[in-house]
């Protein structure tokens, strides 16, 4: 159930020794064979995972488990207001304003830094200036010597090892070994996820578990199906 007391359906229910998996009905109800001090891990989108150790108190007995959502970000919620016609007035409502910013310069904090990187040339940036008459050298150099392109490569690729990372840096390699992955191709097959069910990377993107967990079960076949097809 919920953190509500609502019944929840299609939970994935994991026995971590015996790699056994069950799904809950639409009552919440699931049956899976356990044996003392075994593992269950139940898994579902949207919500945090939570695991339960089979003690001897709980044989033969029903588990109540308890799943807490994961809090959704609705967004920035704007408040248009109707413009007047006065063309004062109306410039500040249409101003875009950053509270942090002015916080920021009010008590002469440094501005936030993100990743330290150094934006590629686009062709657009460089070429209209130069039809306005002014020359962005450094610009045209990147674009001619292919600079640009392979800035581009390089943070791509950045980009994709941290999302792995991030997934491995969370998940036992064990859980991947029980599913059949060997563990020499994990990071591959995680790759592979990115690219079969994009939203994995999303999941990630958003920092949701749960969501990644559920999207990379669905690409386990598929993945075996591939290595099966290459060892022919």
């Amino acid at each position: 159930m919920d953190d509500n007391g609502e019944n929840l359906s299609k939970v994935i229910v994991i026995n971590m020794s015996t790699d056994k998996k069950v799904y809950s009905d639409a009552e919440g109800i699931f049956s899976i064979d356990a044996n003392l001090n075994d593992e269950l891990r139940f898994v579902k989108e949207d919500f945090n995972r939570t695991s339960r150790r089979i003690l001897t108190s709980d044989i033969n007995l029903p588990l109540y488990i308890v799943l807490y959502q994961i809090p959704k970000d609705v967004g920035e919620v704007k408040i248009v207001k109707k413009l007047t016609g006065d063309l004062e007035a109306d410039s500040r409502i249409v101003a875009k304003v950053d509270k942090g910013e002015q916080v920021r310069d009010a008590v002469g904090l440094p501005q936030p830094v993100g990743k330290m990187r150094e934006k590629p040339a686009e062709v657009k940036s460089v070429l209209l200036p130069i039809l306005l008459g002014n020359l962005n050298v450094q610009g045209v150099y990147d674009l001619i010597s292919g600079k640009a392109k392979r800035q581009k490569r390089q943070y791509k690729y950045d980009d994709l090892q941290e999302h792995i990372a991030w997934i491995r840096n969370r998940i036992d390699d064990e859980y991947f070994v029980k599913a059949g992955i060997p563990a020499d191709r994990i990071s591959e097959f995680i790759e592979f996820s990115f690219l079969a069910k994009p939203q994995v990377r999303t999941y990630v993107k958003a920092r949701n578990l749960s969501g990644v967990m559920l999207r990379l079960e669905e690409t386990v076949p598929l993945f075996m199906e591939r290595l099966e097809q290459h060892e022919k």
